[in-house]
């Protein structure tokens, strides 16, 4: 039973209708610890109550319009603040380009307070609720947020929930010796649990950080460090943590952040004897932070990452009836994409596919071709059997040939976390580069460009056919290359993930003006697919989608229907003229030229896509 308190009536209507479901997962995860509880509903009450009035109008239209965020409009991209204007203020002086885009969804990397040398990326944060002094502070990423909103562009900002940076004010405390801040933390005497627990834990970087724990000299104790040495894992089972991390997850919704992103939330629960991954425990934190936010601040949105397979993925949707992520990344079809343009062969993306439009249509993917990570080769290796790709050899295949040194590939990308011992690695590259235009524009070789550009918009185009969100990584849309720069910056050369975070080229910008540039040529078509998908209503998240059969192994077919309208969406991944052996029996038009088509036995040039539909829409 929900007691009274000096609540306003709204909070208090809010609570109510979660009250019990939250009382009793919370009680389930600590012991009926009615103090932690109660000290939890106060902590929301403070929130909603510090909330501005112009961001509680937000959680009132969004609350009439749930599915907002998986609209056609919908366009994100994702960014570095430095890298691509320097400062917040410096992106909020961009906002224009950025609507000039098409976009209206801004992720935002981390922008906290973190140690120099030791920041994984800004993924070692410090201080949860400071911005590193180089990008502004506080007051410029709530005006940033401000402007956002009135261009009506939704803000995504990364909340890092696994660990904290050895500087954080906790971890000091923790190392000065004060119990309550070591109990936020996994702190061992010795080695033997430590050990135990390495029986059954995978490493994340064998390479770069090989193990999960590490020796604080300052304590002479072992703390739990699953990412990076200076990263430690923060001990959910302490309700005290999950409190102040709920916290500082609130604290950023009031400064007009739209979207949490929860930062590999699948290693927040730690168990001996498991893996420590994708554990029960981790899904009741994330419906109670997604019942906070539904109290606090119901216009805000969960973004789960989760990089992993789709088994493992879909559950963080939760039910329909207990909700957790409202949305999640689409990892597997975007490793499985780059697999399809080094083998030409759609068969497994077809079949992944496949799996994803069988989900329920209420299930909102992230649709990207690159990111701020690198490419890992989590692929389907019991389906690619039957096709004679066994795993070591076919991960050997795809690193050779999107790095380059297959003879006659066109791309050029570099390993990441190169493991002799399992003889596998990952890959880093921009979507340009490992499409092939940084090796044609080196070369000189006007033919090349051309083909590598067309698979450049090609892939867009198929980003853009899923549904779901499509989100661009800053530069794509201008077809950034590789910065190799990093391998001179001694804080940056032994990760090579910065060959595709290199800073934007503002002169590159604007040659997207210039007529016949790569630049132009990119960005106009990009832009310009974006348009289609907003004006076109068979890209309405609730079409039915499915994969079309083109009885051709190098072109991938995708239909959607939707009120009366039907897609057929075509792509070539070979470089060499296909033939999709399909037989539509409708009229169609092409959406690109506007012309009749039939949609028989359709031809495709090189790395050529086509959409159909039944008339215009």
């Amino acid at each position: 039973m929900l007691e009274q308190k000096k609540w306003d009536d709204v909070f208090t209507a809010r609570l109510s209708e979660c009250y019990d479901e939250m009382k009793w997962l919370y009680g389930e995860l600590y012991h009926n610890n009615l103090q932690a509880f109660n000290y939890f509903c106060n902590m929301l009450y403070a929130y909603y109550s510090a909330r501005k009035q112009e961001l509680k109008e937000i959680d009132r239209k969004r609350k009439r319009e749930r599915e907002w965020f998986a609209d056609k409009e919908m366009l994100g991209m994702v960014m570095y603040a430095e890298n691509f204007a320097a400062t917040l203020r410096g992106v909020r002086e961009h906002l224009d380009y950025i609507k000039e885009c098409g976009v209206n969804y801004l992720q935002l990397m981390p922008l906290f307070e973190s140690p120099k040398g030791h920041s994984d990326g800004g993924y070692a944060v410090s201080n949860f609720r400071k911005i590193r002094p180089a990008l502004g502070n506080m007051a410029d990423l709530s005006e940033l947020a401000e402007a956002c909103h009135k261009r009506e562009i939704s803000v995504c900002l990364d909340f890092v929930m696994n660990h904290t940076s050895d500087e954080h004010e906790w971890a000091k405390r923790a190392k000065e010796g004060e119990k309550d801040y070591q109990d936020r933390y996994f702190f061992f005497d010795n080695w033997e649990i430590p050990n135990a627990f390495e029986q059954t834990l995978p490493e994340v970087f064998p390479q770069t950080a090989p193990g999960n724990f590490t020796w604080c000299q300052e304590l002479q104790k072992v703390v739990m460090t699953t990412f990076h040495p200076y990263q430690w894992d923060l001990n959910y089972r302490n309700p005290t943590v999950f409190n102040d991390m709920t916290a500082n997850m609130l604290y950023l919704c009031n400064q007009g952040v739209d979207v949490i992103r929860l930062d590999a939330v699948p290693y927040i629960w730690k168990t001996l004897g498991t893996d420590c991954r994708n554990l029960k425990e981790v899904h009741t934190l994330v419906r109670l932070m997604r019942l906070a936010t539904q109290v606090v601040c119901p216009g805000t949105l969960i973004l789960g990452e989760v990089v992993m397979e789709p088994t493992k993925v879909v559950p963080y949707f939760g039910t329909v009836a207990k909700p957790e992520c409202h949305m999640l990344y689409n990892v597997t079809t975007m490793a499985t994409t780059w697999h399809t343009v080094a083998t030409r062969d759609v068969r497994l993306l077809k079949h992944q596919l496949d799996q994803v439009f069988e989900l329920p249509k209420q299930y909102v993917f992230l649709n990207y071709l690159r990111c701020h990570d690198d490419i890992g080769w989590g692929l389907d290796y019991e389906y690619l059997q039957q096709f004679g790709m066994n795993e070591i050899p076919h991960k050997k295949y795809l690193n050779d040939f999107l790095t380059g040194a297959w003879e006659g590939s066109f791309s050029r990308g570099e390993l990441y976390n190169d493991d002799p011992k399992s003889d596998d690695a990952r890959l880093c590259g921009t979507t340009a580069s490992l499409c092939g235009i940084e090796s044609a524009e080196r070369q000189g070789d006007a033919k090349s460009l051309k083909a590598a550009l067309k698979l450049d918009i090609m892939l867009h185009a198929f980003l853009f056919t899923l549904s779901g969100m499509p989100v661009l990584y800053s530069g794509d849309e201008i077809g950034q290359l590789n910065d190799y720069s990093y391998h001179d910056d001694p804080l940056k050369a032994d990760d090579s993930r910065y060959l595709h975070r290199g800073a934007l080229s503002w002169s590159s910008v604007e040659r997207r003006m210039q007529k016949g540039s790569r630049e132009e040529k990119l960005f106009s078509f990009i832009t310009r697919l974006a348009r289609i998908r907003q004006n076109h209503r068979v890209f309405d998240h609730r079409a039915d989608v499915w994969t079309v059969e083109t009885n051709n192994d190098h072109v991938l077919g995708i239909g959607r229907y939707f009120q009366g309208k039907k897609l057929i969406a075509l792509f070539n991944f070979s470089e060499n003229e296909q033939t999709a052996w399909i037989r539509q029996v409708e009229d169609y038009f092409d959406l690109l030229t506007k012309e009749s088509r039939p949609a028989k036995e359709v031809m495709l040039g090189g790395h050529e896509f086509i959409w159909l539909v039944t008339g215009f829409s």
